[in-house]
């Protein structure tokens, strides 16, 4: 016992037990500044790699781009002086430019309408619960998930003059066959028929998952007090369907108005100028023509328009939520 106590004494005391281990100086908390700083420091450091890419993809071409369209800049390597704005009044009055943006507006009045009002009867009808529903679903969205050169060339087969199914159609119903995509005016109308059959996939999918939403108690109140199909229709499910309906038709109005795979494929890179969108010329003008800095000037002025555009469209819809 002696000798244990020897041991213990030798050792030193034990620090759990110190008088005074616990009372030695703690660091102060943090304050709430140092706290918010430190949090900002984090979130900061998450944001970071984002903002790198953002700039380096995003802010620099946009910046290079405008520096681009005040100069002279080919291809080829030569040019590059800087010569104000006369890109921008070159293509101002340049009659190419604006019939190209012409027929991307008409490719974008086309379509609009069409593949909301189809994808709205698509989407009414696999919800009413028809059978085998997943087979619709699956029809209805498939052709979404095809590339478009996949697309073009199913469609460059369907609109032959001489072997097409369209022509076959045609002919079955008493109609002059048609040379679809080499005829003015009408190969721009056989693109958009493309193209619908191609991205309605997509609409349906919104608005089927925005009927899938509307709660199916409004339907049995609506029921029971005698509403009709139809009157629930007009009453309830439409109106449940505004806002996807404005979110659809802003994203298929951008989309339509960046019109070029399908048109470029399905033209073979030919494209007749009743059917030359603005995003194939400026492709021309700068790949084709190897003028740089009028290609730039020209994606610029899209771009505006463009932005007129989606302004516009928020303005409406913004006041069509504030007035309902």
């Amino acid at each position: 016992m002696t000798d244990v106590m020897a041991d213990r004494s030798a050792v030193g005391p034990d620090p759990e037990v110190t008088p005074g281990a616990a009372s030695g100086p703690r660091p102060a908390p943090p304050t709430r500044r140092q706290a918010r700083r430190r949090g900002q420091l984090v979130a900061w450091a998450f944001l970071a790699p984002f903002m790198l890419a953002f700039v380096l993809f995003v802010i620099w071409p946009l910046i290079h781009g405008i520096y681009l369209s005040l100069t002279d800049q080919s291809l080829t390597g030569t040019g590059g002086s800087f010569i104000g704005l006369q890109n921008y009044s070159e293509a101002l009055s340049d009659a190419v430019m604006w019939r190209s943006i012409g027929n991307t507006v008409w490719f974008t009045v086309i379509t609009t309408v069409p593949l909301v009002l189809f994808a709205l009867i698509m989407a009414l009808l696999v919800n009413t619960g028809l059978p085998g529903q997943w087979l619709w679903r699956l029809s209805f969205f498939m052709p979404f998930l095809l590339a478009s050169t996949v697309i073009s060339q199913i469609w460059v087969w369907i609109f032959n003059p001489e072997i097409g199914a369209a022509n076959e159609i045609l002919s079955a119903v008493g109609l002059e066959p048609i040379a679809w995509l080499q005829t003015a005016n009408v190969d721009l109308i056989s693109i958009a028929i493309a193209t619908i059959w191609w991205t309605v996939g997509f609409n349906f999918l919104l608005y089927l998952a925005a009927l899938q939403n509307i709660p199916t108690l409004q339907y049995e109140a609506a029921a029971v007090d005698g509403a009709g199909p139809w009157r629930q229709l007009f009453s309830i499910t439409l109106p449940q369907l505004g806002p996807v309906t404005g979110v659809i038709l802003v994203l298929q109005m951008l989309a339509s108005l960046k019109l070029f795979d399908q048109a470029y494929q399905m033209m073979d890179g030919n494209s007749s100028e009743s059917s030359r969108p603005i995003v194939q010329y400026i492709f021309e003008a700068g790949f084709v023509g190897y003028r740089f800095g009028y290609a730039s000037a020209i994606s610029y002025i899209f771009f505006v328009l463009i932005l007129l555009v989606g302004i516009t469209q928020m303005i409406v819809l913004r006041r069509r939520k504030e007035d309902s």
